[in-house]
Formats: C-alpha cells, sequence, structure tokens
C-alpha cells in the first residue's frame, strides 16, 4: 500500500471514530450535549482535528441522521423484488417497524433526537424527491409501490406520495408509542401493526368517501 493510499485509509478511520463517538455522545446525552471539544475528548484528539474533518457539530449531526436514514434504507432494498406490490406496500410497513425496534438508537437519530436534523434531510420540495437522501429514496419505493397499484387499478385513485407518507405516519406511530410508552402497548405490536395493514389495504382499496 503507497503513502497517499495509506493516509486516505487513515483519514476515513479517523472519520469514522469522530462519528462513531458523536452517534454515542447524541443518544446517551442528546444533541445539545454534542460539542466539537466532547468528541475530541471521546477519542482522544484535539479539536482542532476534528475540524479538519467537520466544519461544525450540526455538519456531523446531520451525517448521523443521513446514515440512520440509510439503515432504513437497507431494510427497504430487497423487498423491491417481491412482486405483488400491495405484498411490497405491506412489508414495507412491517420492514418499519422491525428497524424502529431492533434499531432502536438509529430511529431514535432519525426522528426523535432533533427534528432540525430531519427537517434538513426532508427540506419541502416542489419538485419531488431527492434520490441522493436515504431518507427520501426509501419514501420514494413505497410511493412507487402504490403508484403501481394505481396505474393496475387495483385501488383507489389516490395520490401515491400522499399514501406513501400517510403509511409511513401509521408505522411511525406504532413504533413512537412502543419506544416512548411501552406501558401503553397493552396489545403486541404484530397484532397492532397487521390490524393498521389491514385497514390500509382495505382503505386504499375502496377510496375514501366521497364528501356529502
Amino acid at each position: 500500500m503507497g503513502i497517499v493510499q495509506r493516509r486516505e485509509r487513515e483519514k476515513a478511520e479517523l472519520r469514522e471514530q469522530i462519528l462513531k463517538a458523536a452517534r454515542a455522545i447524541v443518544l446517551k446525552e442528546g444533541f445539545e450535549a454534542l460539542s466539537m471539544r466532547k468528541i475530541a475528548q471521546a477519542i482522544e484528539y484535539s479539536p482542532a482535528t476534528i475540524y479538519l474533518h467537520f466544519q461544525n457539530r450540526e455538519e456531523i449531526a446531520r451525517q448521523l441522521t443521513r446514515e440512520a436514514f440509510g439503515e432504513l434504507l437497507t431494510y427497504f432494498a430487497p423487498l423491491t423484488s417481491i412482486k405483488d406490490p400491495m405484498e411490497r406496500v405491506r412489508a414495507f410497513g412491517k420492514a418499519y417497524v422491525e428497524f424502529g425496534l431492533t434499531r432502536s438508537e438509529s430511529y431514535r437519530l432519525c426522528f426523535m433526537t432533533n427534528q432540525d436534523l430531519s427537517s434538513e434531510i426532508f427540506p419541502e420540495k416542489t419538485d419531488g424527491y431527492d434520490p441522493d437522501e436515504p431518507g427520501d429514496r426509501a419514501l420514494m419505493m413505497v410511493a412507487a409501490t402504490i403508484r403501481e397499484l394505481v396505474d393496475a387499478k387495483r385501488i383507489a385513485p389516490v395520490d401515491p406520495d400522499i399514501a406513501a407518507h400517510m403509511l409511513w405516519a401509521n408505522v411511525h406511530g406504532i413504533v413512537s408509542l412502543q419506544l416512548i410508552c411501552p406501558d401503553m402497548s397493552r396489545f403486541p405490536t404484530k397484532d397492532v401493526l397487521n390490524l393498521s395493514l389491514d385497514i390500509t389495504q382495505s382503505g386504499l382499496a375502496t377510496g375514501r368517501p366521497k364528501a356529502k
């Protein structure tokens, strides 16, 4: 290995150390406790070294959030091979809940640490999704699947993007309730999830009632 390659590897390894230390601080103490000095202490480097890799703590936090959404994307990606789009929609819902409950630390980084971070990952757009953002890509998969169902006339002619957000909101509520208020979860998560997906599937098939 040449000098240049070794330096690049060492640079990448140090960057990962920084992110790992920052992640531990945020999850244990909250975003407000994150500082370049505290990260430097954790990895036993000077704060100046941290600034060689990240401009500020906000950039570090944004990267942590993107990586957490990237984990969600890894749960979704294999599901695109499911041929039946309705089964795929249900699989997305189940995968979301599985991610939230088995990777709860990453889930908290996505949705429960600092809302400003998620807002930057999902900025208000007028031109659709951003395929470079893993959170957007995950949501795109759901919307595209619902669009398949609409085009095949298997469900009511709903807006696929709105329907995708609706499903996202439903499963987000299930995960959040389990993580924040587990004592309120009187029924098995699996049963609640399946009923929610049944109702969602039925609602998509019949469409919303017309206003009187």
